[in-house]
């Protein structure tokens, strides 16, 4: 433990050593999005950037807002971190619209775009499913 007091030659109260694990630990959340991303590209083999890429953004970028507000105390830190949760929510919300949307196909079990006819995987005809009449 004298090690991590010490360590880069100044002297850490346990108080500083929890809030930059607190700090670390944002940064690599919001780090491993990009992690996340490009496997995601890489098995699809065209662009994808899958709903955990926001998790961790909103994650990421949320432990360095509670950081910024609650441990480094510069407006510059917290100004940047203060608002960026927003389109990361927005993206959550359409991420989940959009997969509400999908029909499955009958033949294959792949998910289709809504406005599909037919599978692009397997070919099969789709039928959308029936939405209930409005009362």
């Amino acid at each position: 433990m004298d090690f991590l007091r010490h360590f880069f030659g100044h002297d850490w109260t346990a108080w500083e050593i929890f809030w930059n694990v607190v700090g670390w630990t944002g940064q690599a959340v919001f780090f491993s999005r990009f992690l996340v991303q490009w496997y995601a590209t890489e098995k699809k083999g065209q662009v994808v950037v899958p709903a955990a890429f926001w998790w961790l953004s909103l994650g990421g970028s949320l432990l360095m807002l509670v950081f910024a507000v609650c441990y480094d105390k510069h407006y510059v830190v917290i100004f940047s971190y203060a608002f960026n949760w927003i389109p990361y929510i927005r993206n959550l919300i359409i991420h989940q619209r959009h997969g509400e949307a999908q029909v499955d196909c009958g033949g294959c079990g792949n998910s289709c775009p809504p406005t599909a006819k037919f599978c692009a995987e397997c070919g099969a005809r789709l039928v959308p499913e029936a939405k209930p009449a409005a009362r």
